[in-house]
């Protein structure tokens, strides 16, 4: 049985994400920092309370998972919408770590078997800077460049990005609160670009828009 490490577990993508591969066979490890969303994962995922921003967590976590043949960096936050110049340093820091340093850091921890695919999760400013994202969209620059140098690093394994477009999460209502969700697709029906890097695994270092593959 393979297993999956899947970050920020408890609610939307990573929620969704858990519950499909366990169904696919896997193993699922997922983690969150709420007890009641953890325990909602039901028996099918091995729900674990991590904060990835935290080394000692990180090293805990990778001890707990051992090896491990798929992982996916969903866990994030938004942090202010608001101009740079008025952005608080301590949000800006807590951004960076949750979105950047953390899976940066989690990963260099992990014990990866040969041909594991690792999947970072960016978005849609993750490679264009845009007003008032602020820290959310400096940390998923960050995020896309150290997968990319982790996809040149780690010749045995296979890395991607993927831009999972807008779906109806809590982030996005936070990000865009006079949005109607309705209009979104939800995070179970944005599925296929991740069954079809698990299935096919192309070449590593590439982006994705799961949009492409809805």
């Amino acid at each position: 049985m393979k297993t999956a490490l899947v970050t920020g577990a408890t609610r939307g993508l990573g929620r969704a994400l858990a519950l499909d591969l366990a169904a696919r066979g896997y193993r699922v490890f997922g983690t969150g920092l709420h007890p009641d969303r953890l325990a909602d994962l039901g028996q099918h995922v091995d729900a674990i309370r991590s904060d990835i921003t935290s080394a000692e967590a990180n090293d805990a976590l990778a001890e707990l998972v051992g090896p491990v043949d798929l992982v996916v960096h969903n866990a994030g936050v938004l942090g202010p919408r608001v101009s740079l110049d008025r952005y608080p340093r301590s949000e800006f820091e807590r951004v960076m770590s949750a979105n950047a340093t953390g899976p940066f850091d989690l990963t260099a921890r992990l014990q990866l078997n040969p041909g594991a695919v690792l999947i970072f999760l960016s978005s849609g400013v993750g490679n264009q800077t845009r007003a008032d994202w602020g820290a959310y969209c400096v940390s998923k620059h960050a995020l896309e460049a150290i997968a990319g140098i982790y996809a040149k690093e780690l010749t045995d394994q296979l890395v991607y990005v993927v831009d999972p477009g807008g779906m109806r999460t809590e982030m996005r209502a936070a990000a865009y609160p006079d949005e109607d969700p309705m209009t979104l697709v939800t995070p179970e029906d944005n599925l296929a670009v991740f069954q079809h890097l698990l299935q096919t695994r192309p070449p590593t270092d590439t982006r994705y828009k799961a949009k492409d593959f809805r």
